[in-house]
């Protein structure tokens, strides 16, 4: 596999063609199979902008055994989003993340992440409550009725990321982890079933290297 890249397809194709600790660390948000996807909970996204989310099934189960057999074979580390909710798939952790979103209303005021790392628990506080978010000075438009914000992905790679380490997510969503990978120049690799998602990451992603671009510039001219 050329990296970086992003594969349309479901991950499962992908990690079974690659051998052992292909990856360096997965960084990684599976369904939890609480509906949000669906038509019942899909307003509650809405809050944060304009945007209106396509009402898609890939939220009604959660993935099987095997997805995460093979995310523990192809990656020498992982955090896991959701972990509370895949405990039978995953061992006993000393290392969960917290991601406090300085949360109200009747979204969960902190999300979990199970974690490989045999280091203590950290909290991570972020801003994420509908149309506030904890960087207002460049907000993120919301595509993706569970998207994560790039800076917790830039968080997760500057704390738990080695140098030249390669960073997977086999369910990419909105690509959060992916362009935190990529704006920070570690390789990646991620997977994404929904067509509509891959090619907002694909935008996502050139408009976040336009962005480096612009902001390189001027710090060079002052």
């Amino acid at each position: 596999m050329i990296l970086p890249n992003l594969e349309n397809c479901d991950c499962l194709q992908v990690m079974e063609q690659l051998p052992d600790n292909f990856f360096d660390l997965c960084i990684t948000d599976p369904p939890y199979g609480i509906g949000e996807s669906k038509k019942s909970n899909n307003c509650r996204s809405n809050l944060a902008s304009s945007t209106t989310h396509n009402k898609k099934d890939w939220d009604s189960t959660i993935p099987g055994k095997k997805y995460f057999e093979e995310i523990l074979r192809v990656s020498k580390n992982q955090i896991i989003f959701g972990g509370n909710y895949f405990l039978e798939y995953l061992k006993n952790t000393s290392c969960f993340i917290v991601w406090d979103k300085d949360n109200t209303g009747d979204f969960a005021d902190a999300e979990l992440a199970w974690t490989s790392f045999d280091t203590a628990v950290r909290v991570f506080k972020y801003r994420w409550n509908g149309m506030i978010q904890e960087d207002m000075r460049f907000k993120e438009q919301r595509y993706h009725p569970t998207q994560k914000p790039v800076a917790l992905g830039r968080w997760l790679i500057q704390n738990y990321a080695k140098p030249g380490d390669t960073i997977f997510d086999p369910f990419a969503g909105s690509g959060a982890f992916l362009i935190a990978a990529e704006q920070l120049g570690y390789n990646w690799a991620g997977c994404e079933k929904e067509k509509e998602y891959c090619d907002i990451i694909q935008r996502r992603l050139k408009q976040s290297n336009l962005n480096m671009f612009f902001s390189r510039a001027a710090e060079k001219s002052l």
